[in-house]
């Protein structure tokens, strides 16, 4: 029995919850798509997202480059492939391989892409992934990509949150729902079996088996060639992992790295990212150890990167030959390229670096593929908040080329970038970007972003739909990079963990109050939106700070922290908040769950709420509770729960479209012109 008077909206599909969900939903649809500008707003946004010109990104597949596009014709997508020398083209010619559309259309069920591993090294089979609807749970089907058709009899698994991979040509590593006990609390896969073609899953080989209370398990096979193992991984949480070599025997040999450090073979080398001091090396380090030197007790580092007070790692990726380090230093990227010397690199001390690239002030770089097989090419993507992407292409030690350059998507004319710090009541300083016109005309309104958790990164980027929906329109776009995030390294993050997580919190609401005091906008000007963890940073803003607001937008938000690891994939993120059943955890749970928060009296901005009846990821009762709470005690709240989409809100780009002319048009109304002639022109 739930003590709560809304947990009946916990049911997802049930004839009370949806027919509460379809009232809030006719409320706010009333409210916000009556006006003019949402249509029209609509159509800007999903020509944006549907732009023929627009870089398909690809991964290379042996001598193809394979893409995922989706267009108005293709709502849902099609997977393709083509050689370089086409993708050079403006229009290649592209092989398509799968329509997930046409494929929907046969089938009769909404199918969302998800991927497809292809067997290494002929790259003749793959296994599809598809979604129903944008859930996180996928069927698993094998594909022929010589006959372009799914293989009669091949490796197929129904629904689950699966995970799976290529041995060979007739045999895969596998994790999935096989029946009572598979699964880890968190709904992922417990245990690893060894599935041989044309046999019973329900009989495949058991590997290796996780506890319950862990996360999730996985096998996967390394095929380097050369270099051919086989590990396992445990995941006890979020942040803790061990890691098993499969000896000859099938006998898991532990890796006796730290279980919070990322950590993996790679030919000879180990290479592991301590979060913690290790080994007389600071957190944030990336080492190199001879893998079976390590194995056997020896514990000598090759030191390819060591953090300082404003320099962290942001991503590394391999070529045949070199090492290409991603490195932020104040948010600001730097791309090195490194090379073991004629030694190996095992031990010898004996690895170079150099430059690769040159990266604009307030830009950032990444590199989106490279060919560590056969090759030392790489992709990397050059973008700023203005300046849209350059796709480049290059060879490590040769000129690079410029593949693909995206044309502008709204008019930033008289637009600039600046970086500032606000500083939090710990002292802390705070890196934060401003994007937008010359404020010398007074304060204006700002939407603020953040996210603030699970070490993401908050780097320039180059959004269509916040050009089109915001900038063009006036408005002033602000991205606060808070703790919880890496943008400095393992501490940035671990500074809001567990019962520090109201770090972030201040962190946010000093950018807040730090954009009032320059008089760039004014408390009922500025808007804030966030989403997942990033919904938990808004129920945090409307419930602690809501005086520093004019509206605040929620999607897929996380804001029962007293029974967040009851709902679906919760149990896994407790690593990150801490547990509710835990009594040393409980009191700063409640003390930061917004639902827990709100108050009758409480003076709160007006607030829209965002999720999707799908998200099988962060339960949907997480915004509906917030909203039937909020809306009891006579407070200012929308609410819109879209019917698929799963995490990601939308499942295709009409949707997407949709979902983002909602809520711009809740925030102009909130924060526009309108409001400040005569008030709000939503009347909620």
């Amino acid at each position: 029995m739930i003590d709560d008077e809304f947990g009946w909206l916990e049911d997802v599909e049930g004839a009370a919850a949806l027919s509460w969900v379809g009232e809030r939903n006719a409320e706010t649809l009333a409210a916000l798509t009556s006006d003019p500008a949402f249509a029209v707003l609509r159509g800007e946004l999903r020509e944006v997202l549907d732009a023929c010109d627009r870089i398909p990104y690809t991964v290379r597949r042996g001598r193809f480059l394979y893409n995922f596009w989706r267009d108005a014709g293709h709502p849902k997508g099609v997977w393709r492939r083509c050689a370089l020398e086409q993708y050079r083209k403006d229009l290649p010619e592209w092989e398509v391989l799968l329509d997930v559309d046409a494929l929907g259309a046969a089938e009769g069920v909404e199918w969302v892409w998800d991927g497809a591993p292809v067997r290494y090294p002929d790259y003749d089979r793959a296994l599809v992934r598809l979604s129903r609807e944008g859930s996180d749970a996928v069927v698993v089907r094998e594909f022929d990509l010589g006959s372009l058709s799914f293989v009669p009899g091949g490796f197929e698994v129904a629904e689950a949150k699966t995970r799976i991979g290529w041995i060979d040509v007739d045999h895969v590593y596998i994790g999935t729902d096989t029946g009572p006990g598979s699964l880890t609390d968190s709904g992922y896969p417990r245990t690893v079996r060894r599935w041989r073609r044309g046999t019973d899953l329900a009989e495949s080989e058991l590997v290796f088996e996780a506890e319950s209370a862990d996360v999730s398990a996985t096998g996967w096979r390394d095929a380097t060639p050369g270099f051919e193992r086989d590990f396992i991984a445990r995941y006890r949480d979020f942040w803790h992992h061990e890691l098993f070599l499969l000896d000859a025997e099938q006998r898991t040999v532990k890796v006796e790295a730290p279980d919070d450090a990322g950590k993996y073979a790679w030919k000879q080398w180990l290479i592991v990212t301590p979060r913690e001091p290790w080994l007389g090396h600071p957190a944030g380090s990336l080492l190199a150890f001879g893998f079976e030197a390590f194995l056997a007790g020896d514990r000598t580092a090759e030191v390819l990167f060591t953090p300082d007070g404003q320099t962290a790692l942001a991503g590394h990726s391999w070529t045949r030959h070199h090492l290409i380090l991603e490195t932020l230093s104040d948010v600001a990227t730097r791309i090195e390229v490194l090379t073991p010397g004629h030694g190996g690199g095992d031990g010898d001390g004996s690895w170079t670096r150099r430059p690769l690239a040159e990266v604009p002030a307030l830009s950032s770089a990444v590199v989106t593929d490279t060919d560590p097989d056969s090759g030392d090419e790489y992709f990397l993507d050059v973008a700023s908040f203005l300046q849209p992407s350059t796709l480049y292409r290059g060879d490590v030690g040769s000129d690079s080329e410029i593949l693909k350059q995206a044309p502008a998507r709204f008019d930033a004319a008289g637009m600039t970038v600046r970086q500032h710090f606000a500083t939090s009541p710990d002292g802390t300083r705070v890196p934060y970007f401003v994007v937008g016109r010359d404020t010398a005309s007074g304060p204006g309104p700002v939407l603020l972003y953040g996210y603030g958790g699970f070490r993401d990164m908050q780097t320039p980027s180059y959004s269509a739909v916040t050009g089109r929906a915001w900038l063009e329109r006036g408005g002033t776009y602000v991205v606060a990079c808070i703790r919880g995030g890496a943008e400095y390294g393992p501490a940035w993050h671990q500074a809001a963990l567990g019962a520090n997580r109201p770090r972030a919190f201040e962190d946010f609401a000093a950018v807040a109050a730090d954009l009032i005091a320059r008089g760039i906008t004014t408390p009922d000007r500025l808007g804030a939106a966030g989403a997942s963890n990033g919904g938990l940073l808004m129920g945090a803003m409307l419930t602690r700070y809501p005086e520093l607001f004019g509206a605040i937008v929620a999607k897929v938000p996380l804001l029962d922290m007293l029974r967040f690891h009851k709902l679906l994939a919760g149990a896994s993120w407790t690593g990150e908040y801490g547990d509710p059943d835990d009594a040393a955890d409980r009191p700063h749970l409640e003390a930061i769950s917004p639902y827990h928060q709100v108050a009758a009296g409480g003076a709160y901005p007006p607030v829209l709420l965002m999720t999707s009846t799908r998200d099988d990821r962060v339960h949907p009762a997480h915004a509906r509770k917030m909203a039937a709470r909020l809306r009891g005690l006579g407070h200012r709240v929308h609410f819109y729960e879209n019917t698929g989409g799963g995490h990601g809100g939308a499942t295709d780009n009409a949707q997407a479209a949709f979902n983002q002319a909602l809520a711009h048009t809740f925030l102009w109304h909130q924060l526009g012109p309108a409001r400040q002639e005569g008030g709000s022109a939503e009347g909620a």
